[in-house]
């Protein structure tokens, strides 16, 4: 690309390609239904039309399934003829992605209909309908996500298991491992390191990094934002490079919620408070206690609207092979101090820092759905002043709550009767939503498991 300034240049185009003048190409991402990166590599030489006229991906690409195919939801794809709907970049997310092996940028992308709203069944817009309800109260959410995930070996185990990497410091694989043990960090400090410095080239911020309780499991944080659609970019853009950067070390990245039956599962657990006008957290309760009136109408909210977002928050069957009793895992709607079996957990720390631990949704949620979720329960429990009665002590997580739906197609009909989560995001968008997971379990239930021969076989 010349290097001449166009005057229809945006500066941050132009910034960029003079900080990576190297850079041969483009990817335009943005994620799907099932929070998939999808998009288009493009030469460097189309930057600017990205940012200046945008770009064009058929409407449907918002609702495949977790494998890629159209099911036809709500009409949309095959009924419609499939049109394209317009992107744009967003901007501020133009940025290299340092693993690539050959210089490379990517930019987020947007997408909106042919009269300039937002198109509706793109998650961030979702998300952002629900994000400006909580503005219109005059409150700014400060969002951060905390992410699990798993180095596994590329190479198979027998029936297609995953299996744990070789330990790059003993040669051999780990049958166990010990939770925030250092050792397991140093063993795979250098993938780790580079995940952290992939992350700082494009803007996600990261902070603590520690090893969880199954072999190749590990944690990293990401930092506080007080914009909710920024947070949850960088949930996406954080996912990215976890596998982009595992497959440069020769490994496989995984956030699949329960990869192995019988170690721990992998969450995306959100951390939410909120800020008035003049940047006052609403959920420290000062004199008042540990937890304000605000904080209480937001965890009511959360809970209430709980059995509705099950089907966002765990949105595979995988997804419920997590919920257990007793391992840290909520499976009851209910909220607490310091305390980690729950569903709500609100850490001990200064007034100003009060926040909200949402530890239900596993890391294969949509961070986008996810999160709308969340919001939309706590602006359900805000403007209607609901109360979560007592918080728990104690274990909170030894038995299941009969008000949640723990089978996945369970949750998906859940969401045809859904008043808040259909107030919030949409009769059209929570009916495509479940048309699309429907589909996908009618497809996911009609292949045999091996377990299923193994059992019937010679039972017949």
């Amino acid at each position: 690309m010349s290097e001449d300034f166009s005057p229809e240049r945006p500066q941050e185009v132009a910034d960029f390609l003079q900080q990576h003048p190297e850079t041969r190409a483009v990817d335009a991402i943005f994620a799907d239904l099932s929070g998939v990166v999808r998009g288009k590599r493009y030469p460097i030489d189309d930057l600017d039309k990205i940012f200046t006229h945008g770009l064009a991906f058929p409407g449907s690409t918002f609702l495949l399934d977790v494998v890629g195919e159209s099911h036809d939801p709500a009409g949309l794809g095959f009924s419609d003829g499939d049109p394209d709907v317009p992107a744009v970049a967003i901007p501020g997310t133009l940025a290299p992605v340092p693993w690539a092996p050959k210089p490379l940028a990517q930019v987020l992308l947007s997408f909106r209909n042919q009269d300039g709203r937002p198109y509706p069944y793109e998650p961030r817009n979702v998300l952002a309908a629900v994000a400006e309800r909580i503005a219109a109260l005059d409150l700014r959410p400060v969002v951060a996500f905390e992410l699990e995930f798993y180095l596994i070996d590329p190479e198979r185990a027998p029936g297609d298991a995953p299996q744990p990497p070789i330990s790059p410091l003993t040669g051999t694989r780990d049958t166990g491992t010990q939770v925030y043990g250092m050792a397991d960090v140093d063993a795979f400090d250098t993938v780790l390191e580079e995940i952290t410095r992939a992350c700082a080239a494009q803007g996600v911020p990261t902070g603590a990094i520690s090893a969880e309780y199954a072999p190749g499991q590990f944690e990293i944080n990401l930092g506080h934002v007080a914009d909710p659609l920024m947070a949850a970019d960088h949930c996406v853009l954080f996912q990215r490079v976890v596998k982009g950067v595992a497959k440069r070390h020769g490994l496989q990245a995984t956030f699949m919620a329960k990869p192995y039956p019988q170690q721990a599962g992998s969450g995306m657990h959100m951390h939410l408070s909120m800020l008035d006008r003049h940047g006052n957290n609403v959920f420290d309760g000062g004199d008042s206690g540990p937890a304000s009136a605000t904080l209480r109408h937001a965890i009511a909210g959360i809970l209430e609207s709980l059995p509705e977002a099950m089907g966002m928050l765990a949105p595979n069957p995988n997804s419920y092979r997590r919920f257990q009793p007793d391992i840290f895992v909520p499976i009851r709607r209910s909220w607490g101090f310091e305390n980690r079996s729950v569903a709500l957990r609100i850490p001990h720390g200064a007034g100003h820092a009060r926040r909200i631990e949402h530890r239900v949704a596993g890391a294969d949620a949509n961070p986008y759905l996810a999160l709308a979720t969340v919001l939309a329960g706590a602006h359900h429990g805000i403007t209607n002043q609901l109360d979560p009665g007592e918080p728990d002590t104690g274990n909170a997580g030894h038995a299941f709550d009969d008000a949640l739906p723990w089978r996945p197609r369970r949750a998906f009909e859940a969401l045809d009767d859904a008043p808040v989560l259909r107030r919030y995001l949409g009769d059209a968008y929570v009916d495509a939503y479940a048309a699309c997971k429907q589909a996908e379990m009618d497809k996911f239930e009609s292949e045999p498991s091996p377990l299923e021969f193994r059992w019937y076989l010679q039972a017949d």
